[in-house]
């Protein structure tokens, strides 16, 4: 009897040494919440190849910053590159990022991609390059927030500052942009309101060299080439500007007046050079700025508004 109670003591003292070491688990098995994870902001812009993009996407590198996001930056190789766009939002859709801010290089042919997009339930702004209200409604792409300058405007100032300064009958050239963007058909009508508004003027061309310096260099040569005695060109853009200039030094015309658009640091040597007579600084950095900060708010439901107009600011030699 007494062995029974000394084997049923060492079981029950083993039990007891036995229970506390299994016992790895808190009393409280509830799941422990984790912080909270950033939210992924894409920001999908048309190419770095343009410095106007570089200051974009430092404005919105400031709002990643500021507002604790995860910021993926995508671009085309170059501004022409829309079937490259069109697959970047894509794959942003495919990673499930938080939320899409585009700057489209064309404004139907993205369209479809980002309404796939929408209807993962990732909301999307729009900067820059407005996408085609007509169309947008048409394939049911609604309530896109719009982040943008008054283009057609600020082309007007532009053109307008080189048209003040002919005084004598002048022939005149636009270079335009892509010409399914609605950016670079809103400053071809800018330029034009402006050109008319003098009787000394008369437009002799309209050509586009697709926002690139290099086209922009042979359609001005070409141009030049038909026409020697233009005296003034519109460019949409001041890379486009920039390879106008180019082939006016290397053909030695120093007195053709050029209107840029953009406000590069390239474009602001040219006018101190007296190449360039003015450019248009549309607060790339604001615009990217924005976009983040809206994306961040459409995250949160907050109703925004459908269009957010950033200051165009006219850049010459009185003010640079």
């Amino acid at each position: 009897m007494k062995t029974a109670k000394f084997f049923s003591l060492l079981i029950l003292l083993a039990l007891l040494m036995f229970i506390p070491g299994c016992e790895s688990e808190p009393k409280n098995t509830a799941p422990v919440e984790a912080p909270g994870q950033p939210k992924t902001i894409a920001l999908v812009m048309k190419t770095l190849t343009n410095p106007f993009f570089i200051e974009m996407e430092q404005g919105a590198r400031k709002a990643e910053s500021e507002l604790g996001v995860n910021l993926i930056v995508k671009t085309g190789a170059q501004e022409t590159s829309i079937e490259q766009q069109i697959a970047i939002v894509d794959e942003m859709i495919h990673k499930k990022v938080d939320a899409i801010v585009i700057a489209p290089g064309d404004s139907v042919a993205l369209i479809p991609v980002l309404k796939k997009a929408k209807e993962a339930g990732i909301p999307i702004i729009n900067i820059d390059n407005r996408l085609d209200p007509a169309v947008c409604a048409q394939l049911g792409l609604i309530d896109v927030p719009f982040i943008s300058v008054n283009n057609e405007e600020g082309a007007y100032l532009s053109a307008k500052y080189i048209s003040d300064q002919i005084k004598t009958p002048t022939k005149v050239v636009i270079l335009e942009g892509i010409r399914s963007a609605k950016n670079a058909e809103d400053r071809k009508n800018g330029a034009l309101r402006a050109f008319k508004e003098n009787p000394q003027i008369t437009m002799v061309a309209q050509e586009t060299a697709n926002w690139k310096i290099d086209e922009a260099y042979t359609v001005s040569k070409k141009l030049f080439s038909s026409q020697p005695d233009i005296g003034a060109v519109f460019c949409a853009n001041d890379m486009m500007a920039l390879g106008t200039i180019e082939y006016l030094k290397e053909s030695g015309r120093k007195s053709v007046l050029v209107a840029g658009y953009d406000a590069l640091d390239e474009a602001k040597k040219e006018i101190r050079a007296g190449m360039l007579q003015v450019t248009i600084n549309q607060q790339a950095d604001i615009q990217g700025y924005l976009g983040v900060k809206m994306a961040v708010q459409a995250i949160g439901g907050e109703k925004l508004p459908p269009e957010t107009l950033v200051d165009v600011k006219v850049v010459s030699k009185e003010n640079l």
